[in-house]
């Protein structure tokens, strides 16, 4: 991968010879293959989905909750694609509704030759940051059948102060234009589970429900159609310089507030109780340890 240009920050790095920004070399690296039953009801199923944690990542978020695969240089293991697709069949033989596939983009034509190496009988879902390249997007078309990525901000400057990526709200808007483009809207089995489509996620961050409004306009003036997943689940990490409101839950409150506008405007979706903060939901990563 030389002159690395996968993701929106366009870094250039050989990552032949090192890591690029994402802090992940050329090869392909997880941290957890299991079932997961901790997604939105339509991608878990009763059974769990087969969620593949990749390491590193195009993000900074100052509040990253996996940020022991995401932070560190080269964390977890190495796979090829054939094992990649090895593991694919592994979750699929423990009962898996589909194949969830955990922030892959830096590693995306690996993924996809890992995809094509045998046709996946259970619907392929892309879990995303939603900070991505279309043109990366455009390699892996005809390989996904869910596109589930995050719309974080809808306010450049808070994207910047967080994740170091002021351009945030505009890259996202294109990315999840274009898996709409790839994938349309839900389509459901006979057992309630998603077959094809895109869900959006948007976590609610404590200090910061007028970001989230403004999200949710977003979703209702140009993904109509595309349900939303409203999630209460910030768990505070170590103090953020400069955001003192970072180190709490979000309140009753602040969720009753942006859970208003999603009714208000008419968006069909899922909203995550509060219950779902902590750290008993972040998953083990040292599964290949």
């Amino acid at each position: 991968m030389s002159g690395c240009r996968l993701c929106p920050r366009q870094c250039g790095a050989d990552r032949d010879a090192g890591a690029g920004f994402c802090r992940s070399g050329s090869q392909m690296r997880i941290a957890r293959a299991a079932l997961h039953r901790w997604e939105e009801p339509p991608i878990s199923g009763e059974k769990g989905s087969g969620a593949v944690f990749f390491t590193g990542c195009s993000l900074r978020c100052a509040y990253c909750q996996n940020g022991e695969i995401s932070r560190v240089e080269n964390p977890g293991k190495a796979v090829t694609p054939q094992e990649l697709s090895d593991i694919f069949f592994d979750l699929i033989a423990q009962g898996a509704h589909n194949i969830n596939l955990v922030t892959a983009g830096h590693f995306a034509p690996l993924v996809a030759e890992a995809l094509r190496v045998r046709q996946v009988p259970v619907p392929v879902v892309y879990n995303s940051s939603g900070y991505e390249r279309v043109e990366t997007l455009r390699l892996l078309e005809g390989l996904i059948d869910i596109y589930l990525p995050d719309f974080k901000y809808a306010e450049a400057g808070l994207a910047g102060e967080l994740s170091q990526a002021e351009d945030y709200p505009e890259r996202a808007r294109e990315a999840i234009h274009e898996m709409v483009r790839q994938a349309g809207a839900p389509v459901y089995g006979e057992d309630g589970l998603m077959k094809r489509g895109v869900l959006i996620r948007h976590l609610i961050l404590p200090g910061h429900t007028k970001n989230s409004l403004a999200a949710l306009d977003v979703f209702a003036e140009e993904f109509p159609g595309i349900p939303v997943s409203l999630m209460a689940q910030y768990t505070p990490q170590a103090p953020v310089e400069g955001h003192p409101e970072l180190s709490r839950p979000i309140t009753k409150r602040e969720l009753e507030k942006v859970q208003a506008r999603l009714f208000e405007l008419g968006l069909e979706g899922f909203v995550q109780s509060r219950s779902a903060q902590g750290a008993g939901y972040i998953p083990d990563f040292h599964q290949f340890e």
